[in-house]
């Protein structure tokens, strides 16, 4: 088996370990909502969920440079078993209580985020720069794929086998992860020149990636524009249910809306993935955030229900496909064996302003847009998103797609950044690397 056979099994594997996650937490959904009538149980779920990425991905990131990529993921999967089997032992038994939700989501957080550095570095040691877009393509489908895929099947087995059914098909996929992550083989990075120098003490290794960051500010200067990019969609995006909800007036349409959504992510993620190999990635990123900011815009203002399919489904298209892009900038200008910390610091990075945004978005359309609506200052903004249901969360998705606009510009006007691969040379190792993958023989699984 190749090394690019073996990266293929790995996604696949996690690929469906994510559906088996995703189905657990719709099923898991439907039981706290049908005992408490409550969504704030699920909000703190997810909060819990997030909370190791958002405060420890610079420890999790040195795990993935000085242990076996191969080990570490195996320990993410059986870590997040863990939390799925303290789960489903305390619906069995009867015992649930929304404490133990929340446990269960902190173990597999912490276990997800020791996870992700080490099968974003694994990439580079597995498949040849050329064919790297395509590889994170398709990595980047693995979450929109199981957005389309869970749903359907986690209501089939919901209503058969009920909550407990749905959480040991989940625990399955976990095993059937681990146990075929274990026969493969990823290899380890030589040393680097740059890993040495910023070694030394165990604080100074765990902060390398940061260090590694500072030293390059066009990489560092990207990273903080995503991370920007995030904070100012994470909270609007959340807005899909009620604002289609509101601006519709059916349930039923809302739901084949937020469909359009998770195709266009599988769209955005698949289309990277044909393509195969891309030119200036940087400038195609940049021109996919001036399409974000523009979509946003319409997203706002349309009303009839296939616009706004056509809206929601081109508002996702483009976050997977830059951030395959992105994650292919950062292996090609990274050390393979600094890449597990400069993963985990920019991950970190763009996880840590997302609950401000969640708090920010609430506060502004509950506080202060909607009451606004029925003031007299509101026709100055009436023309673009009228007076009726969701008019205030709409002047928001404006103000947000304004701001997308408006960072972009600055970018644009930041030579470095646009000069960014041409102007910070490829890491030389990785490359060498990449030409003699296809040569390296692996153990069949």
């Amino acid at each position: 088996m190749t090394r690019l056979r073996t990266f293929y099994v790995l996604v696949a594997t996690q690929i469906f370990s994510l559906i088996g996650s995703r189905m657990t937490g719709i099923a898991v959904g439907f039981k706290v909502f049908d005992d408490t009538g409550n969504t704030a149980p699920l909000l703190i779920a997810a909060f819990f969920a997030e909370l190791p990425g958002m405060v420890g991905g610079t420890f999790t990131g040195l795990l993935a440079d000085r242990w076996d990529r191969r080990y570490v993921i195996m320990l993410g999967d059986a870590g997040q078993a863990a939390g799925t089997l303290l789960l489903l032992v305390t619906f069995v038994t009867g015992t649930f209580e929304l404490w133990h939700l929340y446990v269960a989501m902190l173990v597999q957080g912490v276990f997800g985020t020791i996870q992700g550095p080490a099968s974003s570095a694994a990439i580079t040691m597995l498949v040849p720069d050329a064919l790297r877009d395509r590889a994170n393509g398709l990595n980047e489908m693995g979450f929109p794929l199981a957005g389309v895929v869970a749903p359907v099947f986690a209501g089939l087995l919901y209503s058969v086998v009920g909550v407990s059914g749905v959480i040991a098909f989940d625990l399955l996929t976990f095993v059937t992860a681990v146990a075929v992550v274990a026969r493969l083989h990823i290899p380890r990075p030589d040393r680097s020149a740059e890993s040495d120098d910023l070694g030394g003490s165990f604080w100074r290794e765990m902060l390398g990636g940061w260090r590694y960051l500072l030293s390059r500010r066009a990489l560092l200067v990207a990273v903080i524009y995503i991370a920007f990019i995030d904070f100012v969609i994470n909270g609007p995006l959340e807005l899909a249910l009620p604002y289609t909800v509101s601006v519709t007036g059916s349930e039923s349409t809302a739901g084949m809306l937020l469909g359009a959504m998770s195709f266009g992510a599988l769209a955005g993620a698949g289309t990277i993935a044909l393509v195969g190999s891309v030119r200036q990635r940087m400038r195609i990123i940049l021109a996919g955030y001036v399409a974000l900011g523009g979509v946003f815009l319409l997203l706002g203002v349309v009303r009839h229900p296939v616009l706004l399919g056509a809206a929601l489904f081109l508002v996702l298209f483009p976050l997977p496909l830059n951030g395959a892009l992105f994650s292919s900038v950062l292996q090609a200008k990274t050390p393979p064996d600094l890449q597990g910390r400069v993963f985990a610091v920019t991950g970190q990075m763009f996880m840590l302003m997302t609950p401000f945004s969640f708090l920010i978005t609430g506060a502004l359309v509950d506080d202060v847009l909607t009451p606004a609506v029925s003031r007299p200052a509101w026709d100055a903004v009436a023309p673009l998103v009228g007076r009726g249901e969701g008019a205030g969360m709409g002047l928001l998705l404006i103000g947000a797609g304004l701001l997308i606009l408006a960072a972009t510009a600055l970018v644009l006007v930041y030579a470095p950044v646009r000069r960014l691969e041409t102007d910070l040379p490829d890491y030389v190792g990785a490359a060498a690397a990449a030409g003699s993958i296809e040569a390296v023989e692996v153990p069949a699984v």
